[in-house]
């Protein structure tokens, strides 16, 4: 008996530990986890590319400008000595002086400040290759001293840093600033400013956040693709589960005109599952019927037999004589024994029944409302002979799927439970009303109650905490086997309800019966 109890410890510990691993196995198993995972992982890999490309594209800016750098500053050591002649005036040279140098470039510009000057308006365009309109210059000084570019230039005429500016000439086709170089003269500061055109920075971020460049754009209108492809497969894949889900609670509710898998299923992939999913329903079906029948033809085997005995004992009762005792006495055993094994057979058949529900149970609309009320109808006279009071509160047209005889044999067995165990003068009450989840029935009475430990085991199968009645304990035993609440529990699973057991404040026991709403 020891092992047995250390046997059945270890057995919950275990079920309890499976229970705390099993919501974080079944995240990650489940479609829906899985679906989160590529998520995260489609969140995740575009952050980290963007990241260490972005890098990349920073340094190839880098050695680009310092090229460029590099390019501008030979071209303003080849113009320093023109730059730096003091007479005759190198203006009227320089844009020949510049021209040959521009042909690697978009364009050469230059820069001039009289040494007499200080301000950043004082700075004018002097030479440029190809020519642009002196209108057109003028609005390209004025950008260069509004975005801060000349400002360094009119401190001390110093600068030789790579520029990445963004401008457009007067043709409108895309310039951009790479390069000032500064050359300081008696005659005051010269710069020279080198332009390459956009079309030949292309691949690299240059005056520009680099998610604009146009690899960055091809590549996410790729992934956005994918990932539009990847989400859809997946949903299509959902749906089709979410489908054949519905499907299956349909054939089992009996809301599907066509009862078959295989006849309803539109998904190739799923087609042997559904022919599967057929045969097995067929079996479960054709084995309830099996166990409906035996359970049937079973009984009428044993009840005739059972009512032959009880027949053969009247005439004993006149044959024994008064003053024999243990006649007597043997005479009240059999007939005992007799009404113990009419309920034996009575409660076998409600087994196999039970669960041939279980297997395969009936379903159709009932209206619960009429049903409890026309039952709870017919116990006048088993409660009047108990001075039981009954009063209800039904909620009108509650609407259930389920079997007719499963329903009744639920509700019958509860309110049974509660006139048996109710004191005389006790109220009975019965409640059915809507809710949330679906339809609840409770039933409550004023009877001893049950130990909070017990609550659940009552609805275990051959559990009966009642106690023996005091004048006829054969009797007690003949008619409660624990088998009652059971039966309740695996009908309402059968149609997918519940039941529970509480304790009133007041005194008495409750039993709750949820059920859901017919669609």
């Amino acid at each position: 008996m020891a092992r047995a109890e250390q046997a059945a410890k270890l057995t919950k510990v275990k079920s309890a530990h499976r229970k705390k691993l099993r919501p974080l196995g079944g995240a990650t198993r489940s479609l829906l986890g899985k679906l989160v995972l590529l998520l995260l992982v489609f969140m995740t890999v575009p952050v980290i590319l963007y990241s260490e490309f972005r890098q990349a594209d920073s340094e190839k800016r880098r050695l680009l400008l310092d090229s460029v750098r590099a390019q501008g500053r030979l071209i303003a050591e080849g113009l320093r000595p023109l730059l730096s002649r003091e007479d005759p005036s190198p203006l009227p040279e320089l844009n020949d002086a510049v021209k040959p140098l521009a042909a690697n470039f978009a364009g050469i510009k230059v820069l001039f400040r009289p040494a007499s000057e200080h301000g950043l308006e004082d700075f004018f365009f002097v030479a440029s290759e190809p020519p642009v309109p002196a209108a057109t210059l003028k609005v390209e000084r004025d950008r260069l001293i509004e975005r801060g570019v000349l400002d360094k230039l009119a401190e001390s005429c110093q600068m030789q840093v790579p520029i990445a500016l963004r401008h457009l000439q007067g043709s409108d086709a895309g310039e951009l600033l790479t390069s000032i170089t500064p050359v300081t003269t008696k005659a005051g500061c010269w710069a020279v400013i080198t332009t390459h055109k956009s079309t030949e920075m292309l691949g690299t971020a240059i005056d520009q956040p680099y998610w604009k460049t146009i690899e960055v754009r091809v590549a996410s209108a790729i992934y956005l693709g994918m990932a539009i492809f990847t989400f859809g497969l997946f949903y299509s894949i959902w749906r089709s589960i979410m489908r054949f889900r519905d499907m299956a609670r349909g054939i089992g509710e009996g809301r599907s005109p066509v009862k078959g898998f295989a006849a309803q299923n539109e998904v190739p992939e799923l087609s042997e599952v559904a022919e599967e999913f057929d045969r097995m329903t067929g079996a479960l079906s054709d084995s309830a019927e099996s166990l409906r029948r035996a359970a049937e033809d079973n009984a009428h085997a044993f009840k005739t037999p059972i009512a032959i005995m009880r027949q053969s004992l009247a005439p004993l009762h006149r044959f024994i004589p008064g003053d024999n005792p243990r006649g007597k006495r043997a005479l009240e055993v059999i007939e005992e024994s007799v009404d113990r094994l009419d309920y034996l057979v009575a409660s076998a058949r409600r087994l196999d029944q039970a669960t041939a529900e279980l297997l395969d149970a009936t379903r159709e609309k009932i209206n619960l409302s009429r049903l409890v009320e026309r039952m709870l109808g017919a116990y006048a006279d088993s409660l009047a002979s108990r001075n039981l009071t009954l009063s209800m509160s039904v909620q009108p047209e509650i609407v259930i799927r389920a079997g007719q005889d499963l329903m009744e044999t639920v509700i019958e067995n509860v309110i049974d439970n509660a006139v048996e165990i109710s004191p005389e003068g006790a109220e009975i009450r019965v409640d059915l009303r809507r809710a949330k989840s679906g339809a609840v029935l409770i039933v409550r009475d004023r009877g001893p109650g049950i130990a909070p430990e017990n609550l659940e085991r009552i609805f275990e199968r051959y559990v009966s905490l009642r106690d023996r009645q005091k004048d006829h304990p054969a009797e007690s035993d003949a008619r409660h086997f624990g088998i009652g609440l059971w039966i309740v529990r695996r009908n309402l699973q059968s149609i997918g309800g519940q039941v529970w057991a509480e304790n009133r404040p007041a005194g008495g026991l409750a039993i709750v019966i949820g059920l859901p709403i017919a669609p």
